[in-house]
This record gives C-alpha cells, sequence and structure tokens, in this order.
C-alpha cells in the first residue's frame, strides 16, 4: 500500500509541474522504466530517490516531508515555531532587515500571507482599515484587498488586485496548498470598485519598472513598488515558508514624505 501511496504522489507532482515521465526522467537521470515502475508502485524508491525527485520537481520543504512518510521515511526537514531558540538567528535577521528598512514599510509573512512581524512604518497603510482584519493573525492579502480594508484606498485597485491575485495563483501551483485555494477564490470574489481604480497606464508615465501599489492616505497618495526576500537555503520547514516584503517610494514626493512621517515619528517617541 505504500509503494502505490508514493507512487501517486510522485506521479501527482510530476502532473503539477506539467512533465512528463521522460521529461522527469531526463532531469532526474534516471530511466523512464523506473520512473513508471515509482509511479505504479512496482518498485520503492529509496530515501535518496525520493528526495532526488522532489528537487528537481521542487517541491517545497513540507511537502518533501509529507512524501518521505508515505514511502516509510522519517521526515527530514524540521519544522520550528519562529519562538523557537534555534530559530534566534533567522528571527534577528528579519527583525534587522524590518528595521533596517525604515523610513519604508517591510512585514514579514508566512506561507498563508499571515503577518508575523512588521517594521514602524506600516502604520502609514492602516488608516481607517476595520479593526476585524486587524485582529492577530492578520492576512495581508485579505487586508489588502477587503472592501473594509485598503481596498478603497488603492488608486489602482484593478491592476493591483490583479497582480496579487496572480500572485497567489503561482503559489499554489507551486505548494499545492488547499487553504491557499480557498483564500484564492475569497479574494477573487471581493468587488473592484472601477469608479475607485485609475487606469495603470497614467502609473506608467512615472513608474515603468514595475507595477506601483498607489494609496489614497490622510497624508496624501503613497506610491510604492515592492521586493520580496526569502531564505536562500533553508532545512526548516518555518524557515522556508517566510518571506519580506519591503515597500521602496515609486516617486521622489513618496520618498520625502515617509521621510518627513519618520522623522517626526522618532522625534515623538524620543520626547516621550
Amino acid at each position: 500500500m505504500k509503494q502505490a501511496a508514493i507512487g501517486s504522489l510522485i506521479r501527482t507532482w510530476r502532473q503539477r509541474r506539467h512533465l512528463s515521465q521522460l521529461d522527469l526522467a531526463s532531469d532526474a537521470n534516471i530511466s523512464t522504466k523506473h520512473l513508471s515502475f515509482l509511479e505504479t508502485g512496482r518498485s520503492q524508491p529509496s530515501r535518496d530517490m525520493l528526495l532526488h525527485l522532489a528537487e528537481h520537481l521542487e517541491v517545497p520543504l513540507r511537502e518533501q516531508n509529507v512524501l518521505l512518510v508515505a514511502a516509510g521515511y522519517a521526515p527530514l526537514f524540521s519544522e520550528r515555531s519562529l519562538d523557537d531558540d534555534d530559530l534566534d538567528p533567522a528571527r534577528e535577521a528579519i527583525q534587522h532587515v524590518l528595521h533596517g528598512h525604515e523610513p519604508y514599510p517591510a512585514i514579514a509573512i508566512n506561507r498563508h500571507w499571515q503577518m508575523i512581524m512588521a517594521n514602524n512604518c506600516i502604520d502609514y497603510f492602516l488608516a481607517g482599515v476595520a479593526s476585524e482584519l486587524l485582529t492577530p493573525p492578520v492576512n495581508v492579502l485579505r487586508l489588502s484587498l477587503h472592501p473594509q480594508g485598503l481596498a478603497p484606498q488603492i488608486v489602482n485597485l484593478a491592476a493591483w488586485k490583479a497582480h496579487l491575485l496572480a500572485r497567489l495563483r503561482h503559489q499554489i501551483e507551486l505548494t499545492a496548498d488547499g487553504s491557499l485555494s480557498e483564500l484564492y477564490q475569497e479574494l477573487a470574489a471581493y468587488p473592484t470598485n472601477q469608479a475607485h481604480s485609475t487606469p495603470i497606464p497614467a502609473y506608467h508615465e512615472t513608474m515603468d519598472i514595475a507595477l506601483p501599489f498607489a494609496l489614497r492616505t490622510p497624508h496624501g497618495v503613497l506610491s510604492f513598488f515592492s521586493t520580496t526576500m526569502v531564505f536562500g537555503t533553508p532545512i526548516d520547514v518555518t524557515v522556508s515558508e517566510l518571506a519580506i516584503e519591503a515597500f521602496f517610494p515609486a516617486n521622489t514626493a513618496t520618498a520625502e514624505l515617509l521621510r518627513q512621517l519618520h522623522a517626526a515619528k522618532t522625534s515623538s517617541r524620543v520626547s516621550n
């Protein structure tokens, strides 16, 4: 039974990557006959072979553990809480990046887009957001696209929503995470008020290197582009699923305003 189960999982991941048996066998430098035997349960993969195939199939660490258990092996990759002492270096690295990014906003998220850390500049995004959307764990995609979240204040909402949904769809394809699929359906159903959404070409006139995130705030319209940072060689499941989203000013007006706001906030903290 284990052989059939692991074979089915290997086949599922191969098909998810849109690879034929010949494609995967060639990439992994094994025979198509051997791969066929593995998928049909006629052969049992060794632990090393399973990890070898998982590497070529770009199977996430969490799902690699699932494959190992299905084949009768012990999980290889640990999954610690981010509060675990062993993850102090990772946690400190995240905090260093977040605080070092000020005066610009930055957040750290887990695989389900739940915010686990943020720097002191994230408050610039949150004016007028419904309190229930800020109750931990805060899902940043829901926060962005919910009608009571940031959506009414996003100038280019239609384009930004399409961008976020495309990223989420790609993540679902990579991980086959059912929770993310449910989140996608929820977000896709949120309305997009075209009356408050400015066509994106207007922003390309001043920002032609990346899709901007333009947000109305009490301080004026802030325009950003974002970058994503992940750990390069993780061997812990939790660490492998962390990402830092850092927002950079897309124009000089936004950069100057953020510097002024940050200086005022810092001065206020010192005075108190």
